[in-house]
């Protein structure tokens, strides 16, 4: 499980360190993918192959089923952490999620998120504050 919450920077080449506690369980091999919210997802490569076999029972004659494979497939990159510990995150990625070089990275259970630090720090302190004031159970439907 990656927990936690850590503060990088996107250097000139596009490469960010992984924080330390992550390495070791990406050290193998990782899957870079769009997310909502205008983040990255960062799956160890066995996660991402269960997220995709997760997808394959999604009906393919549903149309926003069809985009959302199409967009979360063709945006997924594999990569391979350098000796460093460092990731390049791709051009079309960091564009995607608005990456320019002050990151946050998120241990998000079975995956690691990568958000622009600005727009995590706006999203989080939003999500604290509903989270905060949740007077009843959260129930999954």
């Amino acid at each position: 499980m990656f927990l936690g919450e850590h503060q990088h920077t996107l250097d000139a080449k596009g490469r960010v360190i992984l924080p330390a506690r992550f390495r070791e369980r990406l050290s193998s091999g990782l899957v870079f993918a769009p997310s909502q919210d205008r983040c990255i997802d960062v799956y160890p490569l066995t996660a991402f192959e269960r997220r995709v076999e997760e997808l394959r029972a999604v009906p393919r004659e549903d149309q926003r089923a069809r985009a959302y494979l199409r967009v979360f497939l063709a945006g997924a990159h594999e990569e391979k952490p350098d000796a460093q510990g460092r990731v390049t995150i791709p051009p079309r990625l960091r564009t995607y999620a608005g990456l320019d070089k002050d990151l946050t990275v998120n241990g998000a259970d079975e995956k690691v998120e990568i958000w622009d630090r600005a727009t995590w720090d706006q999203y989080r302190e939003a999500a604290e504050e509903a989270f905060a004031s949740l007077d009843a159970p959260f129930t999954f439907t």
